[in-house]
């Protein structure tokens, strides 16, 4: 999906966190709430309590995942207690942190429309 303003982005995006509500009962309260959650989805091992050097690898996981999308990522294969591991494809571009933020909002809206089926 082409977003052909910002103002656009965020409607997509405040409709996610909404859409996210219903289904948890929870509104995500920032970008990195979303990405807890699709790595935790892509993870696979249901709810469960993580360290917080394990909470840094699911947020990974979800980057990576969302990026893939857009040819950034390849998922590698998964280690022996289950976690996928990524290879970097192809250079991400220089962005300042205003837009890695819209790049990864927009590739997160593309997760949920492909793979959630949103």
């Amino acid at each position: 999906m082409v977003y052909k303003k910002d103002l656009d982005l965020q409607k997509s995006w405040v409709e996610l966190l909404y859409k996210i509500k219903e289904l948890t009962g929870n509104r995500p309260a920032d970008l990195n709430a979303v990405l807890f959650l699709i790595g935790v989805q892509e993870l696979g091992m249901g709810a469960k309590s993580f360290s917080k050097e394990e909470k840094q690898d699911v947020l990974h996981i979800a980057i990576c995942k969302v990026l893939s999308l857009a040819g950034y990522y390849v998922l590698e294969g998964h280690d022996q207690e289950g976690w996928p591991h990524w290879r970097l494809a192809k250079k991400l571009p220089r962005f300042d942190l205003i837009e890695q933020e819209k790049l990864l909002k927009i590739q997160i809206l593309e997760y949920f429309k492909k793979e959630i089926d949103w």
